[in-house]
């Protein structure tokens, strides 16, 4: 059986396009959509497989709730 991996979930309703857990991810796994949201920004989105669960995307995040990271 293989062991579940970390994964980054953007809430991207909530998302405000600021960037800052793009810049933070140290596996380059998060990108900007083409999508704008109900605010009107272009979210984050996880754009690749790779996320490792160090969680540096939830906490620079300034929006309260934007980003979930589960750790199985």
């Amino acid at each position: 059986m293989e062991k579940e991996q970390p994964k980054v979930i953007i809430h991207e309703e909530l998302c405000k396009a600021c960037g800052l857990c793009i810049i933070h991810c140290p596996k380059d796994i998060l990108a900007t959509s083409d999508k704008i949201n109900e605010l009107g920004y272009p979210a984050t989105v996880a754009a690749k497989e790779g996320c490792i669960g160090c969680a540096n995307c939830y906490l620079i995040c300034p929006e309260p709730g934007a980003i979930t990271v589960i750790k199985p």
